[in-house]
């Protein structure tokens, strides 16, 4: 029984050097991209990936306590224009503004929040859709400062200039953009990972799987889907607003019906039960198209077989694939630990 255990115990520890040998490698390759793809659209792409990388995990941020949203792409519209106009109106530098925009994006959502989360699932869903469509009118509506159509000249990131040690200008090089932007994305990355295994996230996951008894033990259950709110559209914005300053042009259409719909299918094909489910599935979505741009005409039907295969053969996600032993690990362990008791 006791050998059973040490096997047990040794499996364990072996799937957890995989996971971070493979977090290693996967870290280097992506700072090695650069290095070996120069031609700039290729590294657009990764861009593009990255930062709805971020986006994504947030809106799982925001699912975590019941909640799942789908106008959160209005939230990066918000952080994108508000950085935006900031940095093109007011003349204020974009290190300023991108903070500034994701500011702007919470406060928006904390002014929404407590009526919003009042409902719950499917009606909460449905409020934020009318939301987002609601903020995006606001936006075509403003036409003084948004543009209406289109909100271009935005400036780009201010040259970063370190004397007689580095000098790093944004100005149409993409590499630089890259490596601020997947830095970014590592930086949100571990405050979230964090913050959802903090005592705050066991709380939102307490809260999503029931109400009622985290209520009855003193929850406060609308200031929580309020902090998730707030700290889902505050990275949601940090996105949008890095964003502005790399495309430097913003359109509604960009943050719109259906961009909201894709985040939603990200994170649910990706696995919302896994941390790293959503960058799965936003990083398949947002490359497999590419990877065969020459059927583009079939590209919806693709991303839709793509949907049917996950929902009926893995209803976990698609990361559900690299965790398929762990439960059977699991499984096993707490056997032999009521025997050993016993």
């Amino acid at each position: 029984m006791l050998k059973n255990m040490l096997k047990i115990d040794l499996s364990y520890q072996k799937v957890k050097y995989a996971k971070i040998f493979t977090g290693i490698v996967i870290l280097l390759l992506l700072f090695l991209i650069p290095v070996f793809i120069h031609k700039p659209y290729y590294l657009h792409i990764f861009i593009l990936a990255i930062i709805y990388i971020i986006v994504v995990c947030s809106l799982r941020t925001v699912a975590l306590s019941g909640q799942v949203s789908i106008g959160h792409a209005a939230f990066m519209a918000i952080g994108a224009y508000a950085s935006g106009i900031l940095a093109k109106q007011f003349g204020l530098t974009p290190w300023l503004t991108i903070f500034l925009g994701a500011v702007v994006s919470m406060l928006f959502a904390l002014a929404i929040g407590f009526p919003f989360t009042r409902v719950r699932a499917f009606y909460f869903s449905m409020v934020s859709l009318f939301g987002g469509i609601a903020i995006m009118n606001l936006i075509r509506v403003a036409e003084k400062w948004t543009g209406a159509t289109s909100l271009a000249g935005i400036p780009p990131l201010d040259s970063l200039n370190i004397p007689g040690i580095v000098q790093i200008t944004f100005s149409n090089q993409k590499a630089a953009y890259y490596y601020f932007i997947l830095i970014v994305a590592l930086l949100c990355l571990a405050f979230l990972y964090s913050l959802e295994h903090s005592r705050i996230g066991m709380t939102w996951k307490a809260i999503s799987q029931s109400h009622q008894v985290a209520s009855s033990v003193g929850i406060n259950e609308s200031r929580y889907r309020v902090l998730a709110l707030a700290v889902g559209c505050f990275f949601s914005g940090l996105a949008g607003a890095c964003y502005a300053h790399y495309n430097l042009v913003l359109t509604p259409s960009t943050f719109g019906f259906l961009p909201s719909i894709y985040l939603v299918m990200y994170m649910l094909v990706g696995g919302l039960g896994s941390f790293w489910g959503p960058v799965l599935g936003t990083a398949i979505f947002v490359l497999v198209p590419e990877i065969f741009r020459w059927m583009k005409e079939y590209t919806p039907l693709l991303v839709g077989g793509i949907m049917v295969i996950v929902v009926f053969l893995l209803p976990k996600g698609m990361v559900s694939l690299f965790y398929r032993n762990e439960p059977k690990i699991r499984k096993i362990h707490k056997k032999e630990a009521l025997r050993y008791d016993a």
